[in-house]
């Protein structure tokens, strides 16, 4: 199922499965396809879904795909172990040759959302990029761990099982500078600001916010991050009628430079795929200068 856009509507030119056009490193305008993925609690059908969805967003014309937050397992603690992969040996890692195959077949870069990274005795939660020649060109673990509890709605503590990453990630891709965040992350402006001093043109943040916090903030965090660094941030969440006692809110989402939403999901399984448009940045940051305006002789006094 695709997802449709909003507010305006985005051009689903379907392409031939075999096709495979080359993108030019100086691209300004290119597509992005968000699989919103129905988690199961078997491996293999995860990964059979995400292969399908990618291919349906390439026929779409995508040339960027991400994928959500713990795609190939349920959300819960007691799949993290189980399913975890150790990327250091790939025969052993069908994740990451799953997503390896997938880029280098399609001729796309992915930013393969997370899954549960097995190292030196610590688990991770872990999003793989891969560029068009199935290589992977960056790991990022995830920094910032969910921790909450609000007594009568949630409580859930991910640092019980997770060790947090220690870097940020900005890739060099056929498409551009990109900045990735996992979920939690996004609630960090210092780092989406980090990746816009560096050059990020859009930020991607694969998130599984829970159904509580999702209606408050999910929206409300992507937009303020897209607002704050006038660039491009893309969510993708696994819809809600994944595996698991954990509710996900989904609603995966393009955001542009101004803070409009340019396409958007429901909470069901599908694939949004929509249009980047570089420019825009460049037209809103010159309408809008806010780096000449900002007062760092005051912040950091």
């Amino acid at each position: 199922m695709m997802a449709s856009s909003t507010p305006s509507s985005i051009e689903h030119t379907m392409l031939a499965a075999s096709e495979q056009l080359q993108v030019p490193s100086n691209i300004s305008k290119f597509k992005i396809g968000l699989c919103q993925l129905s988690v199961t609690s078997e491996k293999n059908q995860n990964l059979a879904c995400a292969r399908n969805s990618i291919k349906a967003a390439v026929e779409c014309g995508a040339r960027l795909v991400v994928l959500p937050e713990m795609w190939n397992c349920p959300y819960s603690n007691d799949y993290f172990a189980k399913f975890a992969e150790d990327f250091e040996n790939e025969d052993a890692s069908p994740t990451f040759s799953m997503l390896s195959e997938a880029a280098c077949s399609h001729g796309i870069t992915i930013v393969g959302g997370s899954v549960p990274e097995s190292s030196d005795g610590q688990l991770y939660n872990t999003s793989c990029v891969f560029g068009p020649d199935g290589k992977l060109k960056a790991k990022h673990r995830k920094i910032h761990l969910f921790d909450i509890e609000i007594p009568g709605d949630i409580t859930f503590k991910e640092s019980d099982f997770f060790a947090a990453g220690d870097n940020p990630t900005i890739v060099d891709t056929d498409v551009g500078l990109i900045g990735i965040g996992i979920c939690h992350d996004i609630r960090f402006p210092e780092l989406a600001a980090l990746y816009r001093e560096k050059g990020a043109r859009i930020i991607c943040y694969p998130g599984a916010f829970n159904i509580s916090t999702g209606e408050l903030l999910w929206e409300v965090m992507q937009r303020a991050r897209a607002a704050d660094n006038q660039l491009f941030v893309a969510t993708c969440s696994p819809s809600r009628d994944s595996s698991g006692s954990y509710a996900i809110w989904g609603h995966s989402t393009l955001v542009g430079p101004s803070s409009e939403i340019i396409a958007t999901s429901g909470h069901e399984e599908t694939v949004v795929v929509a249009e980047i448009d570089y420019s825009k940045i460049e037209l809103q940051r010159k309408g809008l200068p806010l780096d000449k305006q900002k007062r760092a002789d005051i912040y950091m006094s």
